[in-house]
């Protein structure tokens, strides 16, 4: 019987056929090949989610309030903020990637090595998807900055009316996780997305301590990339995998988010108010979780595929 003939039988049949799935493992032989599918479902949460975080956070009287208080806390000096000998806004300090005026170049590197990747393991399709997550999130962000509207409900002063909503900040290194994640060999993805997490947590606190962005135009971006990764890994044709080939080691998970919190805590520290401090590290620390569960702790629908066999 040739392969198409066996791939058209059907994959639950009556009596004995039933336990073929379990025949591998009593045999001491490597399993048949699998199929992984990714649902469109979280794609669609992850926008509703942006959608959520920016009519709640921006177009609501107590939404503005609430964000637009964090901005009366302290003494208004970024040099109180811990990071800051990092941030780039210090004469002559070099800025942490991408803040100040390395946005642009980390985002370029950040291209080159995804094409360089795409051209040695010759994943063409993973290497377009992960191109295609980060400029439709870098640049998402861009269009969204300019045509979401910031309407001031509450008389603010006019220093908290810029529209920041996405963070760009924000936005690459989320994006820039997320590409790794296509593209690196399933072996170390887990591992690159650890280290994407923990730089996504210190800017991500960054940007909120030091009063460049609200935590909601933090989120926003994080939620942004997210939607844009489930958008193409949703449209990825599904990959055949061997089950249990790759593993990801049971506490990995916890060290990765608790190490994004110790980073996001560290990030978000000032030392004029603690109340601004816990908000910016919370805030850091949802973006770094949701990004780790996007990208490696989201499980994926696995469908065996049917033995083949002989006429």
């Amino acid at each position: 019987m040739t392969q198409h003939d066996s791939q058209s039988l059907p994959t639950h049949r009556p009596g004995p056929a039933m336990q073929a799935p379990d025949s591998p493992e009593t045999l001491g032989t490597p399993g048949p090949p699998s199929r992984t599918t990714r649902p469109w479902m979280p794609a669609l949460l992850y926008t509703l989610g942006f959608l959520a975080v920016y009519l709640l956070a921006i177009c609501t009287p107590w939404g503005q309030r609430a964000e637009n208080a964090l901005f009366r806390l302290g003494n208004g000096n970024p040099e109180t903020a811990w990071i800051y000998p990092l941030s780039g806004a210090a004469y002559g300090s070099t800025p942490l990637p991408p803040l100040e005026l390395s946005a642009k170049p980390t985002l370029m590197v950040g291209l080159a090595v995804i094409v360089v990747l795409t051209l040695v393991r010759r994943c063409w399709r993973q290497g377009f998807a992960a191109l295609g997550v980060v400029v439709l999130a870098t640049g998402g962000k861009e269009v969204l900055k300019s045509t979401l509207p910031r309407p001031d409900l509450v008389g603010a002063p006019e220093n908290l009316l810029d529209q920041g909503f996405p963070s760009g900040h924000t936005a690459i290194p989320a994006a820039l996780t997320f590409a790794a994640v296509l593209v690196f060999s399933p072996r170390i993805r887990p591992y690159v997305a650890m280290v994407g997490v923990l730089w996504l947590a210190c800017i991500a606190a960054y940007s909120a301590t030091m009063g460049g962005h609200r935590p909601s135009e933090v989120l926003g971006a994080t939620l942004l990339a997210c939607a844009c990764y489930g958008l193409a890994t949703w449209l990825l044709p599904p990959p055949a995998t061997v089950p249990g080939a790759t593993r990801i080691p049971r506490a990995l998970p916890v060290i990765t988010l608790t190490t994004a919190l110790a980073v996001a805590l560290v990030s978000g520290a000032r030392s004029d108010t603690l109340t601004r401090s816990l908000v910016s590290a919370a805030t850091a620390f949802i973006c770094a979780a949701l990004v780790w569960h996007a990208a490696v702790g989201r499980p994926t629908r696995t469908t065996l595929r049917p033995h083949p066999t002989l006429a």
